[in-house]
Order: structure tokens, then sequence, then C-alpha cells
């Protein structure tokens, strides 16, 4: 493409570079190249003949890696980045240009429908992932596209519906992802969501696209909208939308240049919307002189297969009977009952814009049977059906009398495609009712029992975890999860996978029960900071497992954990042993806790993670750096980052609930002092050095114990609230205005 000045384009020409030429691919305008977008994050969705937003249309075959409810269990940055690599591969082969993807939304309530598509109810968590994945794909000349872009957490009335939210969550929790991976992985596109942000649609918010995503955090590349999110294009392209998407027809376009010629949208705003589109049309341009090849579907496979082992959350593995041994992982040549719809059609997507076509799918029934041996038998029940069809009575008779006459029964339980999709809400948490009595009916029998789940959303899992003595989650795990799951069960991976949400013992534990998912066009946040595992540590809840658990066929010891702070942030250093009889991949945990803040913040917060893989009787000395930035928190007064001096707590572990070592740290904080004005407090400026002494020569102040006999109050407590302005009706004239205007400005010179 031959560089171009897109101020040299018409204002038709400029119009129409932001808005789609069809579903997926955007206009070609004066030698500038039309580029395909197309549906991520977990596949490459790519439609060459009808085209349609919700996967209804079919698609060409591409490799379906764990989606990021898998992905993100295992908490492994060069994981994303594998599978970040292959879908740039796949994008190139099948000629798309952006993938629309990481979806990194926080899960602020489990009963969130597209939570299936989000890493996480951590922003350290999700922006660390995501960033890599983000930098893998780019490198293969493939654009990401980061989304949705802002607030998008429930699926309820999501074009309308008003994410309500105070400044400090919505930078500390909803933003922080965002602004990580726009910073470090420098993503082509944002895609904003569909929903408003207090009161304003995403494709509308001034704030958020340009002050917040562009002026603060210094975004260079194009936005683009969610498929229809844009409600009035002349307003959008105002706030800093560059791409409308799909293409509605020359009427949007026709309605910006009317805008731009009746002087109601400024030219340069569109002009710059054309510039960044030519840029990423450049960008794309670029990653096609790419060598381009097709794919290994094979290769992919076996990749999908390792990354979705590591994605596997082993929950729970207790002891049976009088051998004292876990009943994972299986030996070979045993008898086992596989019990469960799942096992023989497994749950290994979501549903909706997502939804990919695979090359292949791995059955987990056939995979079992595969590593089980010749001399293994391996019966199978369905147990229940999906779809309500059968006899449930019959269906359950029938596995518990293929688990009793086996050595273990594993069975596989979890949520159908209809269950949880795109396009609603879950209404609650539950597993089927059907599931829990066939689990209920296996376990009178079978003692060795063994749950399998496939989920995109957080599940109760207090009966499932009262009955049986072991436990796996596999969330969601892509095309090649029945393997996966096998190697799991017999022990050819170790778990080393880690929960990402904290699952609840009941459903209104759940920060925003009372608050999700709206009603009457409106969300209200009003957890705040609290979100998943922030709230149940602040109110010390009883969970049925905690973020960040997850359980391996060995044990690891932590010790010598150090601490230093620098400019860069806080230095942490802990060394991890195997101290069991397996190689395992062991997951440490740093969370931060300030204790004697100033500001309310959480228990404790991850900054900080390490994986590593360890031999039995090995030892690792792992190095974290928690950035600086990261202790900070949303200072409302400033509208500013403050990092707050004096100690901090570190606190390294397994999970969120299981610490191993803590330490602090002293830290030097940032030089912040808010001005004094004429509505501060009396106890903000008394705070002042010799503040006391100038405005005791203005009026009298309180004596705290003269007052506090007479009137039975602490006269100076009840003051020190009270705006230094509204202290002029108590001084009988005798104070102005400008007399405290002078005291103010005096106090401010003396502590610049």
């Amino acid at each position: 493409m031959t560089a171009l000045d897109p101020s040299s384009l018409s204002t038709e020409q400029q119009a129409a570079l932001g808005s789609g030429a069809d579903f997926w691919s955007t206009k070609q305008i004066d030698g500038i190249p039309s580029l395909v977008l197309t549906d991520g994050p977990h596949g490459v969705r790519r439609q060459t003949g009808a085209t349609d937003h919700l996967g209804l249309a079919g698609s060409e075959p591409a490799t379906c890696f764990p989606p990021a409810a898998g992905l993100g269990q295992s908490w492994d940055p060069e994981l994303a980045g594998l599978v970040g690599a292959a879908l740039g591969a796949e994008s190139r082969a099948l000629g798309v240009d952006v993938l629309l993807g990481p979806g990194i939304n926080i899960k602020r309530d489990p009963r969130c429908g597209r939570n299936f598509e989000y890493y996480s109810e951590d922003p350290h968590l999700s922006g660390r992932l995501a960033a890599s994945w983000v930098r893998a794909l780019q490198r293969n000349g493939v654009g990401a596209s980061l989304k949705h872009f802002a607030a998008n957490n429930t699926e309820h009335d999501r074009m309308r519906s008003s994410s309500d939210i105070a400044p400090r969550p919505l930078r500390e929790i909803y933003l922080r992802a965002f602004q990580h991976v726009v910073q470090e992985a420098r993503p082509w596109t944002v895609m904003c969501s569909y929903n408003r942000v207090n009161g304003t649609y995403a494709s509308e918010n001034h704030w958020l696209l340009t002050r917040v995503l562009r002026d603060e955090w210094g975004f260079d590349g194009a936005v683009v909208s969610d498929w229809g999110a844009v409600q009035d294009r002349v307003k959008a392209v105002a706030a800093g939308l560059d791409l409308e998407m799909p293409g509605s027809g020359p009427a949007s376009d026709q309605a910006v240049v009317a805008a731009v010629e009746a002087g109601e949208l400024d030219a340069g705003l569109l002009a710059g919307a054309a510039a960044r589109a030519v840029a990423l049309a450049a960008k794309a341009e670029a990653g096609r002189s790419l060598p381009v090849a097709a794919f290994d579907a094979e290769t992919h496979h076996a990749l999908a297969r390792q990354v979705a082992a590591h994605c596997v959350a082993l929950l729970k593995n207790d002891a049976v009977g009088d051998v004292g041994r876990s009943v994972l992982p299986l030996g070979s040549g045993q008898s086992l009952a596989v019990i469960g719809e799942f096992a023989q059609n497994p749950r290994y997507q979501g549903g909706g814009s997502s939804h990919v076509n695979p090359t292949r799918v791995d059955v987990p029934l056939d995979e079992i049977r595969a590593l089980a041996g010749d001399k293994a038998h391996v019966t199978y029940a369905a147990g229940f059906t999906t779809d309500g069809s059968g006899d449930a009575e019959e269906l359950r008779a029938e596995a518990a009398l293929a688990a009793a006459t086996a050595g273990t029964a594993l069975v596989f339980l979890g949520l159908a495609a209809h269950q949880e999709s795109e396009g609603f809400d879950r209404e609650g948490i539950e597993l089927p009712y059907e599931q829990l009595e066939l689990l209920a009916g296996v376990v009178r029998v079978q003692p060795r029992t063994v749950v399998v789940l496939s989920h995109g959303g957080v599940l109760r899992l207090a009966p499932v975890a009262d009955l049986a003595p072991a436990v796996l989650d596999g969330a969601l795990l892509g095309q090649a999860g029945g393997g996966a799951l096998a190697d799991v069960l017999f022990g050819r991976v170790n778990p080393s996978a880690r929960l990402t949400e904290t699952v609840p013992v009941r459903l209104q534990d759940m920060p925003a029960y009372l608050d999700f998912p709206g009603e009457h066009g409106h969300v209200t946040y009003g957890e705040g900071l609290f979100v998943g595992y922030r709230w149940y540590d602040a109110r010390d809840i009883e969970v049925s497992f905690p973020f960040g658990h997850g359980l391996s066929y060995t044990s690891f010891a932590y010790a010598d954990l150090e601490l230093e702070a620098g400019p860069e942030g806080v230095t942490a250093s802990v060394t991890v042993t195997n101290t069991g009889e397996h190689a395992g991949r062991e997951v440490a945990q740093f969370y931060v806790a300030k204790p004697d803040s100033a500001v309310a913040r959480p228990p404790k917060e991850l900054k900080g993670h390490a994986v590593v893989d360890l031999a039995p009787g090995a030892s690792a000395r792992l190095t974290v750096l928690l950035p600086r930035e990261d202790l900070a928190y949303w200072d409302i007064r400033g509208e500013r980052w403050v990092v707050e001096g004096g100690p901090y707590e570190v606190h390294a572990g397994a999970s969120s609930r299981d610490i191993r070592a803590t330490g602090a740290v002293e830290v030097t904080g940032d030089a912040f002092v808010l001005p004094l004005t004429l509505n501060s407090t009396l106890g903000e400026v008394m705070a002042v050095p010799g503040a006391a002494q100038i405005l005791g020569t203005l009026m009298p102040l309180p004596q705290a114990a003269a007052d506090n006999d007479v009137l039975g109050i602490d006269m100076a407590k009840m003051m020190a609230s009270i705006p230094v302005c509204r202290l002029l009706s108590f001084a009988g004239g005798a104070v102005t205005v400008a007399d405290l205007e002078k005291l103010l400005t005096q106090l401010n010179a003396d502590r610049a």
C-alpha cells in the first residue's frame, strides 16, 4: 500500500473508512485495502459463506483451544502465548487480519452468561494472561481486538444497560487489566462494548475512549465497535470510535458527512479516525507480507491437548479405604465405570459468537479407554440426558449398577450448551438436580468416585464436595479436552491448574447477589472494590474453594521469603521445594496488603505470581516483581494514582487462603499534597503544621475539655468535619472569605 495522507481523502472517503463493507470486512478506499476481522478468541471462526454473529452459520475448520474459562486456570502466561501464536498462524492461513479477542472483562458474578470468554475475577491475572496472548498473536502479523471495553459484566439487556460504577472500583478493578494490556502489549485494536458506562454508551463515551484510553494510557491503535454497538455514529466518532462494525449501509456514512458539513462534528476528529483506520490497514498489509502456510491441524491439536492438561484443576483428592491412598491418579488395568453424558458428548466450548468449528474433538470415554490399557474393564452409562429425554430413574439405576461392579467410578457432570451462553445470564449456580441425584446414587454404591466437571461459569460445589472424594474441574477445555482429562486422570500429567474464581458455599454469599443483573436499564456495582475473593476475605465468609486453589499429585513447601523495595516496586523472592514423590508444577501466588491504609482496601490483593516445574526433591528460588504502579490506589480527590508510603505485607502462598509465608517491607510513598480549599475541613487544615496557630489568630477554636463537660460531646471531633468556609457563620462577621483565602494560600505555599 502506498503511504497515504488521510487528509487528502475527501470527507466522504474518510467517513467510508469508518464503517464495514459487510459483516466481517472493511471497505477498500482509494488504494487502502479492505481488512478481514473475525471472531476469536479461542479459535478462528472464519465464515466464508453465510455470515452471522451468533455462531449459527458454518465456519471453516479451526483448532478450538481452551476458552478463557479453561485457559485462565493454567495461570500460565507462557501457555497463553503459545495459544496466541497458534491462533496467529491459523488466522493468517485463513485470511484473517484481526482476530476479535482476547476478552478480559472481570468475572463480577458467576451468573454472567459470557463468563466462559473471560479469564478471571482478578485484574492482575487477566491482564498478564491477555498481554502474553496479544503479543504472540501480533508477532504473526495478525491484530488483536481487546474486548469488551468496558464494564460489560452481564448479558441481560446488554445493549442498553448502564454499568454504574464508582471511580475507584472502575479504575482499580474493571479498567486495570485493560490498562496493562494496552501499555504492555499494544493491541492493534480495542473493541468498545454494547453497554453504557455510568449512563453513556461505551461507543459514545469520550471519557473512556479518548481521555482514558488514548490520553492517559497512550493507545495509538483503532477503536472498533462490538457488532451492532453503535447507537449514534456521529456521537461515536466525536467520542473516539474509529470503526463501526458491521457495515450498516450508506446512511451511517452519510450522517457523518452531513454532521461535518453542518459543523456538528469537528472535521479534525473524523480525519483522526480515518488516519487510525489507514494505520490499521497498513499493519494488516505488512502482516500479509509474512510467509503464509496451511497450519498443521494435528500439531495444533497436540498443542491444544498439552495446554488443556494444564487447565485441569484438582479440587479434592481424598484417600478412600484402609490403604490410605488418594483416589487419583488412576492406575492402568483398573476396572472403571465411566458415567455421564459429557463423557460421550463432551462440552468443550461456549455458545455464541466465539463458537468454533473444530478440526476434531477428543471424546473423554475413548481417551480413557485408550489409557486404561488392554487389561482394564471400562463400562459406560449415560446416567442422565441434557435434553430431558429418557427415563431418569432408569438411567440412574443403570449407572449405579455399573459403578457398583467397578473399582472406581468416573462421573462426568456439568452444564450443557443451552444452559449457559452468550446472550443470557444464568438464574443460579446449581448443577441440574438430576445430576446431583445421579451422583448421590453412585457414591452410595461406590466410595471410590471421581467427579469431572465441565462448565463455563462457577457452579455451587458444596453438594459435590460433600459426596465425592475426588473432584476435577475441567471448566471448558477445547477440542482436545477429552485427551487432556485422561492424561490427568491417569497421572501422565500432574494437575497444576488453579481456580480463577471463588466458589461460594451458596448463591446468597456472592458480592453482587443483590445487584445482578440490574433493573430498568441500570446495574449498580454496590460491592465496589470487593469483587470475588476480596469480598469473601473482607467479610470472612467461608467458601467451598478459594480463588487460586488447586491440588497436585505431589506437595510443595515454601521458605525464606525475602522482600526488597525499589523504584520499580517490591521484589519478592521465595524458595519452593517439591516435597512429594512426583514431578509437578506449582503456581506461587503473591498477595499484598496495606493494613494501615488511609482508604478502604481489600484485606489482600494478588499482585504477582510465578509458575515453576520441579522434580521430586528439587527446589527453585522464585523472584517476582510486584510493580509499584500495582500498589497504588485511585485517589478520587486528585483523580490520580497514589502509592501510599509505609509498611506493606506480602503473602506468598498456594491460594488466596493457603498462605505459606508472610513478610513486611517499607515502601516510599508518592509525594501527593492535596491543595487546601475553602471546602477543606477544619480537621484537614489543622493537620498542617502551624495551621492551628495561624487560624487561632482569626477566631477562637474549640477547647475540648471545657466544651465536652458542657455539651456532653467531643467538640473538637465534631468541628473537625466542618468545611472551613462554614466557620464564617460561627465567627460573627469577624472573619471574611478573603481572610480564609489568604490563610489557605499561605498554608499551601508552605507545603509546596
